[in-house]
Parts: structure tokens; sequence; C-alpha cells
């Protein structure tokens, strides 16, 4: 089912070009599981090699903006819907009760920090639009920290990309010009293989992020 959902999505990126980008990161932003890691490399491999009209600057702005709608979307559901909803029937959309406290606890600690940080984490980084709204953080500061966040992570990605493409042999370059013939399990796992740790770069990074900021709650307590 993964690979036919995976097969489905690379469609999208080499039939839609930059649409194709922005429905997925919004969807990667939302509660639907799409690997951002396997939507931006793919596009950015494209972009490099010349295929379509597509750049890879243009790549990083549509994954940026693709990720700020669906965070925007998922931010502003969960602030008109309210608490109750959420509380009520999120077990249903992959946020059980103790999630959404858990959340909201994160959000009330590192508010500003949290969104940014949480925009380099493949886990949570689709959750935690959600808690942002709950809590009513201010629209144009979610904003702008998304907007920053997911333009490093899609840099990121997309500089990930281009080097997985100049590991590619040219027949793969080939097929993955015609979106056809693509040998999406190699693709997966070079992608993989790189992200891995980039990935583990940024969770060192956030993991720091916390304890420091643990550590100064602590020293300010009375």
């Amino acid at each position: 089912m993964m690979q036919a959902f995976i097969e489905t999505w690379f469609h999208w990126v080499h039939e839609w070009g930059y649409g194709g980008v922005i429905l997925l990161m919004a969807m990667e932003s939302s509660i639907f599981p799409v690997p951002s890691e396997l939507v931006v490399p793919p596009a950015a491999i494209l972009a490099a090699q010349g295929s379509g009209s597509m750049s890879l600057m243009g790549v990083i702005v549509a994954g940026t903006f693709g990720s700020w709608l669906g965070a925007a979307i998922t931010y502003w559901v969960a602030l008109l819907v309210g608490r109750p909803v959420v509380l009520r029937f999120g077990k249903y959309v992959f946020m059980p009760v103790a999630k959404v406290m858990r959340a909201e606890r994160f959000m009330h600690r590192y508010e500003s920090g949290g969104i940014f940080f949480a925009r380099l984490l493949p886990v949570i980084r689709h959750l935690i639009s959600i808690p942002a709204g709950l809590i009513g953080m201010g629209f144009t500061k979610f904003s702008v920290l998304t907007l920053v966040g997911s333009a490093i992570w899609c840099s990121v990605l997309a500089a990930l990309g281009q080097k997985v493409g100049n590991q590619l042999d040219p027949q793969q370059l080939a097929a993955l010009r015609k979106g056809e013939g693509v040998d999406l399990v190699l693709l997966i796992h070079s992608v993989k293989h790189e992200a891995l740790w980039i990935t583990l770069t940024a969770g060192v990074v956030c993991i720091l992020y916390f304890v420091a900021m643990r550590l100064t709650k602590a020293k300010t307590l009375p």
C-alpha cells in the first residue's frame, strides 16, 4: 500500500510540478501522513536535472508555501472548533486526549521556539499547529515561525535531493525525467540514507534547546 501511495505522490510531483509539491506539503503539515522527505527531494532532483519548468529555488518556495498552507488550515480549524471538540473527536484523527494535553503543555512552555523547532522534526511537524490554534497563539507570529522553519527544512531537503540526484546513473535520471520506470525503492533508500544524519542533527539541536529552556525555567523559579 505504501508503495502505491509513494508512486501516486511521485506522479503528482512529476505531472503537476509546483502544484503537486504545494498540495503534498500542505497534506504533510496537516493530519495526513505524507513524509516531506519523499516529496521535496524527488522534486529537487527533477528540478536540478532540468525536468519540466521547475527550478531548485521554486521547489523550496513551493514546499515552504505548502507547509505554511497546511499548517494554517490546521491552526484555524483547531482555533474555530475549540478545545472541547478536539478533545472529544481528536482520537479519530490521531490526536487522543493525552496527546492533545501534552501538546498544549508543550506550547505553553516553549511557545515561539516550540513552533520553530517543531518544523524541523518529522514526527511532530504535522501536529504542532493544533495546540497553537487551541491556545490562540497570534496567527502572524505563528505564520512567521512556520515559514522560517519550513523554509530551512525545505532547503535542506532540496539540497539533499540534489545530492541524491548526482549519485544516480544516466538511465535512472532519464527514467526520472519521463516519470516512468523509476526504481522507487532505490530512490527512497537513497533519500532516507542521506536524510538520516540530517534528521538526527535536527533532533539533537532541538533536544539541546529544550534542555536549555528547562534549565533556564528552573533557575527563574523562586
